[in-house]
């Protein structure tokens, strides 16, 4: 065999050889999934962030083929579990609960991996409103009521959250900076800690969300006195609950949460994979559950959850530098 015979054999083989591998490769892609895939909920079982990936555990066969696991992985803030989503390996196998406090966490100092960056935003599930809940038998019938005690009497207003830098302190601290009124927050391990505190009057102010309270306001217990929405809420048990804007406060602030992997994934792969998230969040079996839990689906596709995902990031990072929070945690830690 001739020189330029060995050297066309050779093309051949290489090229059948590159089509094979193209073509195993694709058929890996065409077969995704073909086990379980782990969603990591960096919280504790039996919160609502919990309950809402148990939710979609409960459909993911028929979207996907295969079963969603939830694995708990609390500790750190939400960090652990965010720790272990953004180092798992990018096959599709390994997606986890995101939240807004996966773009805060990395504002207050480092930390193993930058959330923003290192993981990618599919589905938003839900978004939830901060809420300003009081004790029903104190005087302040509204946010505005309280602030302007507050301002006449400096520090004498304690405002409980469920921890420095949550969600719920950066909505505390948005308030006091917008109207000027000056109250000592105090942290908690949670909102069910903060809410004891409040019942038992020893703050006379929690930041909370609509579903920890929701069945103490039907009680009578507690009288929310604003809502960080550009809109009142449309729940009967709120609705009559002003915005913090139509009490000249500008306070805008909801806690959203939804599905996101660790960045790399294959894109045939993720393209399956959003698209069996998107039917799943949009299961009316899904829908009709997370309403029964007091958590109204509030869908953004993709490319919607990643422009969101984007802007808060910047918008956040300015209110963390404005309210100062990340120099009380930095001064904490000293």
């Amino acid at each position: 065999m001739n020189v330029g015979l060995l050297f066309l054999v050779g093309l051949l083989s290489l090229g059948l050889l590159t089509g094979g591998c193209s073509l195993q490769s694709n058929t890996v892609a065409n077969q995704y999934p073909t086990k379980p895939i782990t969603l990591i909920v960096p919280f504790a079982a039996g919160g609502s962030v919990d309950m809402m990936a148990r939710t979609i555990e409960k459909v993911a066969l028929r979207h996907l083929g295969q079963a969603i696991v939830v694995t708990n992985i609390p500790g750190g803030a939400a960090t652990i579990g965010w720790n272990e989503l953004a180092g798992a390996k990018p096959d599709g196998y390994t997606i986890g609960v995101i939240g807004m406090s996966s773009l805060l966490q990395p504002l207050y100092g480092e930390t193993r991996y930058h959330y923003p960056t290192a993981l990618e935003p599919f589905v938003q599930v839900i978004s939830i409103p901060a809420i300003a809940v009081v004790r029903a038998d104190q005087p302040w019938k509204d946010a505005r009521d309280l602030l302007d005690y507050a301002q006449q009497h400096p520090g004498e207003i304690k405002y409980g959250h469920p921890g420095l830098g949550t969600g719920n302190h950066v909505a505390g601290e948005m308030v006091a900076l917008s109207s000027g009124a000056h109250m000592a927050q105090v942290p908690f391990k949670g909102e069910a800690d903060a809410l004891a505190a409040l019942l038992g009057g020893h703050i006379q102010l929690m930041f909370a969300t609509p579903p920890s309270i929701k069945e103490h306001l039907k009680s009578g217990k507690v009288r929310v006195v604003g809502v960080a929405t550009e809109q009142r809420l449309t729940d009967p048990v709120f609705s009559n609950v002003p915005t913090f804007k139509e009490q000249g406060v500008d306070v805008l602030l909801s806690f959203w949460y939804g599905f996101g992997a660790p960045k790399g994934i294959p894109e045939a792969e993720k393209s399956k994979l959003i698209a069996g998230l998107q039917a799943m969040v949009n299961d009316p079996e899904f829908k009709t559950n997370m309403e029964k839990s007091g958590m109204p689906v509030e869908y953004l596709g993709a490319q919607e959850f990643q422009q969101k995902w984007i802007t808060d990031s910047g918008r956040l990072a300015k209110i963390v530098k404005d309210t100062g929070i990340a120099e009380r945690i930095a001064n904490q830690k000293k």
